[in-house]
């Protein structure tokens, strides 16, 4: 294949914008044209990806017909590694779980070095650079005879940290990791060819030799007799003066062409050495032209003054370049989805390339509307897939107390239930929410699980799975790993199968599924290695494990509209090509902080730099830039903030825009007008339809349909918002109570009731407990029974402490006129000669020794002035008129002496209904006038009529469209049937 008496390195290349698989296949098919056909079948080539690999056979198997050559891959070398009697790779996952295990021991005993929550972020980012110290040649000798004299004392205490490694090493003898025996199987494989070098060809495609044993091996195969390396997206138009300017890792790491440099330099090769694998011409050679000079590295961009005024035909080189620069990442997505739906009406394959997952979400929810799926390649996060998700939750059962949010959530789970009969179980979940939003308990047990089944006819056996399943699976302290998984799986699958069949129930099927169980397979197998931990670690790695695996599980998807990440756009072609994302910090993503090691130290031990990344995804921009029709995006600005375009399209626009004399300021403009008329249609799109503001509400129901009963502390809600009393009492419309129960002033109202209410019974039957000991003994028990959240249990404490003294010293001064009758008494009385009803729950009724009434009402927050019960909290003022109208049947129709507000908030504040300047009567026939009022057809029931504060939110506002209009709004009646 190879001429034999050329003793050059070879090192073959192919242009950016050339079908890189499909060069590749036609430069083997030229080169073999004239032989036999078995002489292709002799060809060893070996592939960096999967996805290479598949593409190659593919492009073999359209024809002609002929033999193939062995396709194998870089990762697949480690069946050498069984032939030549190395070791099996110990699984990633075990070196994982032990380096966590040391970790955390490092950790235990200097607990400043860092969080106990890092832990495993900790042992990710150290088995990273371990791996790569291994993949690269790095022992720890070297890293810890750097020099850090002149650094900071984290630099050293790293250093010190990473000694980690040695253990790490040492715990398995006669075994390797993963990238350990890579590097092992390739060294053993170059002595053996400097022994006996194969006579047979020998070809490397596709890589760029960005790590340090890829790059070792793409040398030694350049160097056999019939070997060589095909580099893809090669730059044939830079200039030799600035590929000497890459030997400087420090300085030009970032470039896209750095690797191909190196490369060139280990085999004192140049860029003129590099030929061409076959004669296939780019889709346009003034773009690669100008792109080639705007990635220029940093210190020569001088070069753009001297070289761009010889730069010709930009015209030719942006005609099918369009540049997108959206408002926001909506804008951009509706932009592209736009130019994908005309891609799918014409027939063109086009492809969304970026990092940007978020964008990628919202191209495909804007495709939706149009029932366009795409094909995306990167599928999902095994995490946030069904299994994913129910497996966490479940693990998260393990960690703290049970609550109704975490049950209800795992309830309605699609994957719970799903054995038999699931749509009786939502059906029963249904009801139980209700029942927990209404009545409670904040944190469900077993009983209270059970109760609720024992009162509804359920399917059999529902409650009692409900409640062993669910409830009281929390648990303290360290535990093996081993056991956690155990449980996990055994109550996942319960979970799953629910209560009417055995088995996982859906759980475990499909490719999720499947793959769900694989991970947890592996994680069982490799348990004895994990040592102890608590449920919160156990749940953190299970979340940890999971987000290292992706699943594909999408049907039908639209095959010319396709979705890529960088890896899926260096073996695949379209005719249509979307960069999107185009913004610093997304396209190229920034580099993640490393504790171990900076940029110097990384340098001089001879790992990896921080841009080499960077480095990677402009050589996949510069690639990508080169296709037939490209796309540009970015959106200016974010949610949080402006955006800085991306390093390489600012060099871009720049570089064209310094070139008003070559038309690159004309070319510029025509790209950003292309995108314009997109982003002005997407736009389009996107607005929202005009619809007339909503009036403020005032129906007006037939009279028999209004209200004939209401309570006192409703009065003052028909006197200032109506609408409220409407929705609820026509409409009957109750606001649902939240699910998560919180410590609201709701319950704390009913808990201080409560507390007033027990501890002056108690002092009735022993007057020496009417104490502000005995108060605050009795507050701390109930709020121990009522109250299961230790802080506002602590706070609402604090709280009545600090009223102790001054409620008991008021209490003995009540006493003193009036003995304690009744608590939380009912009563009611109607309004004659209208058919309505009033009642009232008074808080507190005391009787003195003429026989009067003493009216008490607690008030947990401020009691109302003098001034607002006159005019609108009328609610004491009408339990009085109540009260000498005989509406408490204990007491007949008593004169009421006093009522008083007690306000429970410190300091504790005392204030009188005034009955005598609004007697009972008075207020009896304002409360008949009042109600009379909405016996008359024409009344409405307007929204907020007069409310105190515009602050003030309503449970109906959202109903009435509040918002749409405001205070200054006239009512508009309607007229209802």
């Amino acid at each position: 294949m190879f001429d034999p008496d050329h003793s050059t390195p070879r090192l073959f290349a192919v242009p950016c914008g050339v079908d890189f698989p499909r060069a590749l296949v036609d430069g083997l098919r030229q080169r073999f044209a004239d032989h036999p056909p078995e002489a292709l079948a002799r060809v060893e080539l070996i592939l960096n990806t999967e996805r290479m690999s598949r593409r190659v056979r593919q492009l073999f198997d359209s024809g002609p017909a002929g033999l193939l050559p062995r396709i194998s891959l870089l990762s697949g070398l480690s069946r050498q590694a069984n032939l030549r009697g190395l070791p099996p790779a110990l699984p990633p996952l075990r070196r994982r779980l032990e380096l966590s295990q040391l970790i955390a021991r490092l950790l235990d005993a200097q607990p400043d070095l860092a969080a106990r929550a890092s832990l495993y972020d900790l042992s990710d980012s150290l088995a990273e650079l371990i791996d790569e110290m291994q993949s690269e040649g790095v022992t720890t000798d070297q890293i810890r005879a750097l020099d850090v004299s002149d650094m900071s004392g984290h630099w050293k205490r790293a250093q010190d940290f990473i000694g980690i490694a040695d253990q790490f090493v040492d715990m398995h003898e006669n075994a390797l990791d993963v990238n350990a025996r890579q590097r092992q199987v390739v060294l053993d494989l170059i002595a053996e060819w400097q022994r006996r070098p194969p006579q047979h060809p020998i070809i490397l495609a596709g890589s760029t030799g960005s790590r340090g044993t890829t790059l070792l091996l793409m040398e030694a195969i350049a160097r056999l007799p019939q070997g060589a390396v095909v580099l893809p997206g090669f730059d044939f138009d830079q200039p030799a003066e600035v590929w000497d300017t890459l030997t400087d890792g420090l300085v030009a790491e970032d470039h896209p062409q750095y690797r191909f440099c190196k490369l060139m330099r280990d085999l004192d090769l140049g860029p003129r050495d590099i030929h061409g694998w076959v004669d296939m011409t780019p889709p346009s050679l003034p773009r690669n032209r100008l792109v080639s000079l705007a990635l220029r590295p940093a210190p020569v961009t001088d070069a753009w003054m001297s070289e761009g005024p010889h730069l010709t035909q930009l015209d030719q080189a942006t005609k099918a370049l369009t540049l997108i620069e959206a408002d926001s990442p909506r804008s951009e997505a509706l932009a592209i989805a736009l130019r994908l739906r005309q891609a799918a009406e014409d027939g063109q394959t086009a492809a969304l390339i970026t990092p940007d997952r978020m964008l990628t979400r919202q191209v495909s929810a804007a495709l939706d509307r149009w029932n366009i799926l795409p094909d995306d390649s990167a599928g999902l996060p095994l995490q946030l897939s069904p299994p994913g998700r129910f497996l966490r939750h479940v693990a998260d059962l393990f960690c703290r107390p049970l609550q109704a949010d975490m049950l209800l959530t795992l309830l309605k789970h699609p994957l719970t239930h799903s054995g038999e009969a699931r749509g009786q179980h939502l059906l029963h979940a249904r009801d139980l929410e209700l029942h927990m939003r209404r009545y409670g308990p904040p944190f469900p047990d077993q009983d209270s699980l059970i109760a609720f089944g024992s009162t509804r006819d359920l399917l059999p056996g529902w409650a009692g799975w409900l409640a062993r399943s669910f409830a009281g699976r929390d648990l303290s302290g360290s535990r093996a790993l081993s056991d956690w998984v155990a449980d996990l799986r055994q109550t996942a699958e319960v979970i799953a199968a629910g209560s009417q069949s055995e088995g996982t129930g859906e759980l475990w099927d499909k490719k999720a599924g499947i793959a769900a169980r694989d991970v947890i397979d592996e994680l069982q197998a490799e348990a004895p290695h994990g040592g102890d931990m608590t449920a919160r670690d156990f749940a953190d790695l299970l979340g940890a494990v999971l987000s290292q695996g992706e699943v594909r599980d999408r049907d039908a998807p639209y095959g010319s509209i396709l979705i890529w990440g960088t890896l899926e756009a260096r073996v695949q072609g379209a005719d249509l090509v979307i960069l999107g994302g185009l913004n610093e910090g997304s396209w190229p993503e920034a580099a993640r902080p490393d504790p171990w090691l900076n940029r110097k130290l990384r340098h001089e031990a001879g790992l990896l730099l921080p841009e080499r990344r960077i480095g990677l995804s402009a050589h996949d921009f510069q690639q990508a830039i080169a296709a037939p029709e490209v796309w540009l995006t970015r959106a200016v600005r974010s949610e949080e903030a402006d955006t800085v375009p991306s390093r390489w399209l600012n060099r871009l626009t720049n570089l064209l825009g310094g070139l008003p004399d070559q038309g690159g300021q004309t070319a510029l403009s025509a790209m950003q007008m292309r995108g314009q008329v997109w982003l002005d249609w997407a736009s389009v799109l996107d607005a929202p339809l005009p619809t007339p503001l909503s009036p403020r509400p005032s129906p007006r129901p037939p009279v028999a349909a209004r209200p004939r009963r209401l309570t006192v502390t409703e009065i003052p809600k028909l006197i200032r918002d109506p609408y409220a009393i409407y929705a609820k009492h026509v409409l009957r419309l109750r606001p649902v109570d939240p699910l998560l129960q919180e410590p609201d002033a709701l319950l704390r109202g009913t808990v201080i009731h409560k507390i007033l209410e027990e501890f002056i019974k108690s002092a009735q039957e022993r007057p020496e407990t009417l104490s502000a000991q005995d108060f605050i003994e009795q507050s701390r028990r109930i709020l121990e029974e009522d109250v299961p959240w230790p802080v506002a249990r602590t706070l609402w404490l604090t709280r009545l402490k600090k009223v102790a003294d001054d409620f008991v010293r008021g209490e003995h001064e009540r006493q003193s006129r009036a003995r304690p009758s009744g608590f939380e008494k009912s009563g009611n009385v109607r309004l004659d000669p209208l058919d309505f009803e009033i009642a009232a729950k008074a808080d507190r009724i005391d009787v003195d020794d003429r026989g009067l009434l003493h009216l008490y009402d607690y008030k947990t927050g401020e009691p109302p002035s003098e001034k607002q019960q006159k005019s609108f909290e009328k609610q004491l003022l009408i339990e009085t008129a109540m009260a000498e109208q005989g509406a408490f049947s204990d007491y007949g129709a008593a004169r009421v002496e006093r009522a008083l507000y007690i306000g429970l908030k410190p300091p504790v504040k005392e204030v009188a209904a005034p009955i005598l300047d609004e007697p009972p009567a008075k207020v009896w026939a304002e409360l008949r006038s009042l109600i009379e009022a909405y016996f008359d057809v024409t009344q409405g029931y307007s929204s907020r009529r007069m409310v105190h504060r515009d602050d003030f939110a309503g449970d109906y506002d959202h109903l009435a469209r509040y918002g749409e209009w405001d205070r200054s709004s006239d009512p508009v009646p309607e007229d209802l049937t």
